[in-house]
């Protein structure tokens, strides 16, 4: 198995996902990677960590969610592996629930969203995310 963290997805690859089925509500996961020191295109604040950069899209990112009637239901700090076996482990896991596909999509192409990824681009140095459904199988 291959693992590629990104911090965008390549054209074609967000267009197959939003053009995927819609089945209600799902949780996404995501395995956070950040750079040692934020990264700002004009070169601003950069006493930051990633870590504190991504923390101030996470905030604005929370009310996004909140206002599509989502919620973020769990993120902390990678702190070990028991199974597997990858080159580095992420630094955070955040999972982020919504309501549906289609609220995803509204929020990820709005200018609210646009307003606040600069945050999130000078912090990550990549990701996963992960979309799930929830209660299957168990």
């Amino acid at each position: 198995m291959q693992v590629l963290n990104a911090v965008y997805p390549p054209p074609q690859q967000a267009m197959d996902f939003f053009a995927g089925a819609e089945d209600g509500p799902f949780v996404m996961v995501n395995l956070l990677k950040f750079k040692p020191k934020a990264e700002y295109a004009d070169g601003s604040d950069a006493h930051l960590t990633g870590a504190e950069a991504y923390a101030r899209y996470a905030e604005d990112v929370r009310k996004l969610v909140e206002a599509l009637g989502g919620r973020i239901r769990y993120g902390g700090q990678v702190t070990g592996l028991l199974i597997g076996e990858v080159e580095e482990l992420w630094d955070m896991v955040a999972l982020a629930e919504y309501p549906s596909l289609a609220a995803f999509q509204q929020m990820a192409m709005s200018p609210q969203m646009h307003a606040i990824e600069h945050h999130r681009t000078a912090g990550l140095a990549g990701q996963l995310n992960i979309r799930t459904r929830p209660g299957v199988g168990f």
